[in-house]
């Protein structure tokens, strides 16, 4: 299909289409107005562009332009299978912030499992936690204590969610909290794929002294819908992302960056 410009050039939707994804894997982001200007085209076609590209999963939109998306949006299986090897590198720095009989409040996802997983036998602790996949991981550690708040299951990051949730986590205090989000970006912030999950997110933060993003490096530089908390309210991200790397530089005038290496 052809589309006919103001200028009266031919451009063909599909090599417009990849010249969006391009730019989106080369800058990390893209700016309608620039990219209207480099093909000469309006803004409006590049706006639906965008739109139709959001609409197939292949991009963020975001106010201007739009931006990578998070591959953690798939669903929860299938997370389990991205970036296994980054997950337990940011988990294996998320554990050395955990101080003996300290309480912790675990988030739902696979990196929060992969913390799970891999706390010391020894490690007297508490953890609390709206994943009941978390508390199963927990089952045989001989020293933690395990508390689940509950809730209307939401099966997306199998965790507890709604009112319920909401009400027993507004009962606790701990020391810590890991957060699990599903987009970590300079410009759009800290973000996840579903409001009621940011909702719950932002009230266990709330009640910790300290919060850690768990950012693993496909995280880095995408966005979803929904923010989170803000940068200033995060401790630090614990990322495995080359701190050299543009993303990483932009965000590190924002939050604090934990090498997980």
């Amino acid at each position: 299909m052809q589309e006919r410009d103001e200028t009266g050039l031919n451009v063909l939707t599909a090599e417009r289409r990849a010249y969006l994804l391009e730019t989106l894997s080369r800058d990390g982001k893209i700016v309608a107005k620039s990219v209207a200007l480099e093909l000469g085209l309006s803004e409006d076609s590049i706006r639906r562009d965008l739109r139709e590209m959001a609409g197939e999963g292949l991009c963020q939109r975001v106010y201007g332009g739009a931006l990578p998306v998070s591959p953690a949006v798939v669903g929860y299986e299938r997370r389990r299978e991205v970036g296994v090897a980054a997950k337990r590198l940011v988990a294996a720095k998320a554990v050395e912030f955990i101080d003996p009989g300290s309480t912790v409040i675990l988030d739902g996802g696979t990196t929060a499992l992969a913390v799970a997983s891999l706390l010391p036998p020894s490690l007297r602790c508490t953890i609390v936690t709206h994943s009941p996949t978390v508390a199963a991981a927990l089952i045989e550690h001989p020293c933690a204590d395990v508390f689940i708040l509950g809730g209307r299951l939401f099966k997306h990051s199998a965790v507890a969610s709604g009112s319920a949730a909401v009400e027993a986590a507004e009962r606790i205090t701990a020391d810590v909290f890991f957060l699990g989000v599903t987009g970590i970006h300079p410009e759009s912030g800290l973000t996840t794929g579903d409001p009621d999950e940011a909702a719950m997110k932002r009230v266990l933060a709330s009640r910790a002294a300290e919060t850690y993003v768990l950012g693993s490096s496909e995280k880095i530089g995408a966005a979803s819908p929904f923010g989170v908390i803000g940068f200033d309210d995060a401790e630090g991200v614990i990322t495995d992302a080359d701190p050299q790397g543009d993303i990483v530089r932009r965000l590190s005038a924002h939050v604090r960056i934990i090498d997980a290496h």
